[in-house]
């Protein structure tokens, strides 16, 4: 099977083609890991998860979503991180972490809210500020600085998170950027700070270091990214990235999405084959055979389970792939003589 096949990104070669993508556990204490995040993404390993991608990890204080989540915007946070890696390694899986900036969907009381335009995500969230120049100059240092501690804590691999509705999203879409200086209006203006991040973090990097992009392909509202400006956007900035994660939606509450099983794999395989990037498909992906099906089509290059992870991390090992026995139930002792010798 396909599925179980080594792939190659950058210099890291994986041993199967299933990615635990990035999910955000809320077990983090002051953006540091917990004993809640070794016994998680231990268990992938375990599990032999080919690629983890560890969750959402803000690069300053404020980009984190909400005080739960872990962040690499202080020295202390990397031993955390560092144990994680370890673990990983321990049990054959290679890791990688996403990088990211909140932005106007930060939820955490106290913090400076920030964002394009200072246009709330919904009535539930805070009014962000609109960034000036300057402060975005010091968004980019803080891209470049979590990814050097990336490096410290032995990560191998670092993903960009431009989705979700997220700070790098929101200056990618017109719904939330109506800026009119260099960072705002036209895509080339628009996709600016993006550009710049990348441009920071691939400075700190080894050569052939992976560095993927994570994208919502479409904003599902009108007015916003579609697949085409997506794939727009993608041509401007592919040079920098060994492959885009795809995914979509996030970016606005007035968004209509109609979910079935692999609902978001057609933007990952538009996208790879027009943009001629390898991609990672996620989305309502919960058999192995459909994670087949995907990769002999050359649909994606890479296929992330989430759900199907955090219920059962030893999926991969249960499904087979040639040299690993099947697993079964424990049979109990009943009728046991104990005090036989």
């Amino acid at each position: 099977m396909k599925t179980f096949d080594e792939y190659t990104v950058g210099n890291l070669v994986l041993k199967n083609r299933v990615v635990m993508p990035p999910m955000c556990m809320n077990m983090a204490h002051d953006g540091m890991a917990t004993d809640f995040h070794y016994i998680h993404y231990g268990n992938a390993a375990l599990g032999e998860v080919g690629l983890i991608i560890v969750e959402a990890t803000g690069v300053t204080s404020g980009g984190r979503i909400k005080d739960r989540d872990l962040g690499l915007y202080r020295d202390d946070q990397i031993p955390g991180h560092q144990k994680i890696v370890e673990l990983a390694k321990k049990y054959g899986s290679h890791i990688g972490v996403q990088l990211g900036h909140a932005g106007r969907k930060c939820l955490i009381e106290g913090e400076t809210i920030v964002a394009p335009s200072p246009l709330a995500f919904s009535e539930d969230y805070f009014l962000p500020h609109a960034l000036t120049e300057p402060e975005l100059k010091d968004i980019v240092q803080a891209f470049q600085d979590a990814a050097v501690r990336a490096l410290k804590a032995g990560y191998e691999l670092i993903e960009l998170h431009g989705a979700h509705g997220y700070l790098l999203h929101q200056f990618l879409s017109p719904l939330s950027n109506q800026r009119t200086d260099a960072y705002g209006g036209s895509r080339e203006n628009r996709v600016r700070l993006l550009k710049e991040v990348t441009a920071a973090v691939k400075a700190v990097l080894p050569e052939n270091f992976p560095l993927i992009l994570r994208v919502s392909a479409s904003d599902y509202v009108e007015g916003g990214i579609d697949l085409t400006e997506m794939v727009e956007i993608i041509q401007l900035v592919k040079e920098d990235f060994h492959m885009i994660h795809v995914s979509s939606g996030g970016l606005d509450v007035r968004q209509e999405i109609t979910l079935y099983p692999g609902y978001q794999v057609r933007f990952s395989e538009e996208i790879r084959k027009i943009c001629q990037i390898p991609t990672i498909a996620v989305g309502l992906i919960t058999e192995i055979a459909h994670v087949e099906e995907i990769l002999q089509n050359d649909r994606a290059d890479l296929v992330a389970l989430g759900r199907v992870l955090l219920r059962d991390p030893f999926v991969i090992i249960k499904e087979g792939h040639g040299h690993v026995s099947p697993l079964f139930a424990y049979k109990r002792g009943f009728n046991v003589n104990w005090a036989r010798k």
